[in-house]
């Protein structure tokens, strides 16, 4: 446009009132935006501090549909609970019908606006049609999960001047709402909710175990509660088909509750729809169990979650320390030692808690000399391990006791070169092993169950290139695959379906990237519930570590100190475990707040429990 040629896009103007008693701030609209002219971007609202709430302000009189336009999409950034402010910015009937709830689309920089709004038709003087357009980074939908998108984003949106009061009004959009990148920061967190793996238990007692689910809430608008009415609308569209809720279905908060808080002894009540009769004891607890793990990410102290129901009677209550023995939660359990190898190929192991580097082999034949093994996993339970030996074409499996034997391998790979033979096998909760055999020329993924049984192939019916590493979550619901194809490395996620009596075996399904931006992921490790420590680099760039979630979303926490030349890494669930590597300097681990620290200058292959 002529603007552009004449020296760039105008910049919109604001107006922020900051009322800091009220820790409010108003944004005003644009009172001199012009109404025809260039394309020009919606300026992200600039970041407040936490305890500061954004509320935009309603449309002024006479305002154009430049402004209309402008008002509007300010107040999608608000912290207005119910959008009201921007319902205001629309007709009646497109306010009524408006579902903001059902998506948020996050483009790289703020929506830019076609503010020479092409006329809609012959009554060109009363009826505009805008644009909104930008790059899309990612998708939130109804269920508040987060999808990384690309592409470009590309929206009509319809204005009518009211012939009886002569006001600008929207009267045709889209559903949900868009927003840039900076303000989604702003406006979102993520979260875990918890659920219950379908068909896994741990233990005697078998107890379910917990599998996390990452949503995003509305950071500053009463975010207890959406997390509260998101773990009873059920799990994300993603994990559904492996989880399952103890709550009965239709369960939901009680008419008109909101703002709920932990009170002063750390305790919340949380009241339900549900009828006492309903709900058997064992369930409850199950319920509170959910309820205690998924809360405590947003109030870390909480000690207890009381649920009630109709008529305010009490349905259970549940601590924090009964809830650990309730189901089995992988971010709870504190490894006993950090396992590697050492410069004679002999598994090796130090205490987690240990500030010195001395390592002695660990009980069994696999902490004896002439085993030469390539790479060691560990169970759960710090009972069992699993290593690669010779040059990476045999998996064998041992108990960490001193009288144990070897044994004959449990699988061998024919490939022609380390690289192509046995990648580090990988432990779940429930005792499985998986394993990936990177032979080019028959490259599977194996499940062994409890670790003894006869190599199961797994069939992943979406992949596309060949498996070079395989991570399995603790939950067992989950699996990390690095994949190969056409030269790049990437990183996908995966569910895990188990046989459900048809025959058909264990799949791993709707792989999903979780680290688009990386072409060459060579390194992973899971690094708590929901997210992973990844080493890799972007097109064109240098090696770098840094932790990613499950669902491709971006951290805000800082990345760990920079390492050189990476090969391994080992990071556990707990997260107040140090971080171990493998480099050029041998096993170094990173204490929390201080640098890297050599553990073993010959040592390598670095492994947590999993």
């Amino acid at each position: 446009m002529a603007a552009d040629r004449e020296g760039g896009a105008r910049r919109r103007s604001w107006r922020a009132v900051a009322y800091a008693a009220l820790g409010v701030v108003l944004l005003a609209g644009c009172a001199s935006m012009p109404d025809s002219g260039d394309l020009r971007d919606v300026e992200s609202t600039p970041r407040q501090d936490t305890g500061v709430r954004v509320f935009a302000m309603p449309p002024a009189d006479g305002a154009g549909p430049g402004e209309i336009m402008q008002g509007f999409l300010e107040a999608l950034t608000s912290d207005d609970p119910g959008y009201d402010t921007a319902r205001k910015y629309l007709t009646a009937d497109a306010a009524r019908t408006w579902r903001p709830e059902q998506s948020t689309t996050v483009l790289a920089n703020g929506p830019t606006i076609e503010t020479d709004c092409r006329p809609g038709g012959r009554e060109e003087i009363n009826s505009v049609t805008c644009v909104l357009a930008g790059s899309q980074v990612a998708t939130v939908d109804e269920r508040q999960a987060y999808q990384p998108a690309d592409g470009t984003y590309r929206k009509k949106l319809h204005l009518a001047k009211d012939p009886k009061n002569g006001q600008w009004r929207i009267d045709g959009l889209p559903n949900g709402v868009v927003m840039g990148k900076s303000d989604f920061q702003r406006n979102y967190r993520s979260v875990d909710k918890y659920y219950f793996a379908s068909d896994a238990s741990v233990g005697a007692s078998g107890q379910p175990v917990a599998v996390a689910d990452p949503v995003f809430v509305r950071s500053k608008v009463d975010p207890m509660t959406q997390l509260v009415r998101s773990l009873l609308n059920g799990p994300t569209t993603w994990l559904g088909p492996v989880v399952r809720s103890s709550f009965p279905t239709g369960t939901a908060l009680q008419k008109g509750v909101s703002g709920l808080a932990p009170d002063d002894q750390n305790k919340l009540t949380v009241p339900l729809n549900l009828k006492p009769s309903r709900v058997a004891q064992g369930k409850c607890t199950e319920m509170a169990t959910q309820m205690l793990f998924t809360l405590r990410n947003l109030a870390p102290t909480l000690d207890s979650v009381e649920l009630r129901g109709t008529g305010g009677d009490r349905l259970c209550e549940l601590n924090g320390e009964r809830a650990e023995s309730v189901a089995w939660h992988g971010s709870s359990k504190r490894p006993d030692y950090l396992y590697f190898l050492d410069g004679k190929h002999r598994m090796v192991r130090m205490q987690t808690g240990s500030t010195g580097t001395a390592s002695v082999p660990v009980p069994g034949p696999l902490g004896e000399s002439g085993r030469g093994l390539q790479s060691v996993a560990v169970s759960r339970d710090e009972h069992t391990a699993a290593g690669v030996g010779d040059e990476g074409r045999t998996l064998y499996v041992a108990s960490l006791a001193s009288d144990g034997s070897l044994g004959d391998p449990l699988l061998t790979s024919a490939g022609t070169t380390p690289d192509h033979r046995l990648a580090t096998p990988s432990w779940d909760a429930r005792g499985d092993l998986w394993v990936a055999d990177r032979d080019p020329h028959r490259p599977r993924l194996f499940v062994l169950e409890q670790g003894a049984d006869k190599p199961e192939p797994v069939a992943v019916p979406d992949l596309s290139g060949q498996i070079e590493d395989a991570r399995v979550a603790a939950d067992g619901a989950r699996i990390a695959l690095v994949v190969e194809k056409d030269g790049k490395q990437s990183l996908f996620i995966g569910r895990i379906q188990r046989d459900d009596g048809t025959g058909q075996g264990i799949s791993v399904d709707g792989l999903r990237s979780a680290a688009p931006d990386l072409e060459q992921v060579s390194a992973i490790s899971w690094a708590g519930d929901s997210r992973l420590l990844v080493v890799g680099q972007e097109q064109g760039g240098v090696q770098q570590m840094r932790y990613v979630q499950v669902d491709g979303s971006t951290l805000d926490g800082p990345a760990p100190g920079a390492l050189t030349s990476v090969k391994a890494i080992a990071a556990s669930e707990d997260e107040r475990v140090p971080l171990v590597a493998y480099s050029e300097d041998g096993i170094v681990r990173l204490p929390s707040g201080a640098q890297w620290q050599k553990v073993d200058k010959d040592g390598s292959a670095p492994v947590y429990p999993g």
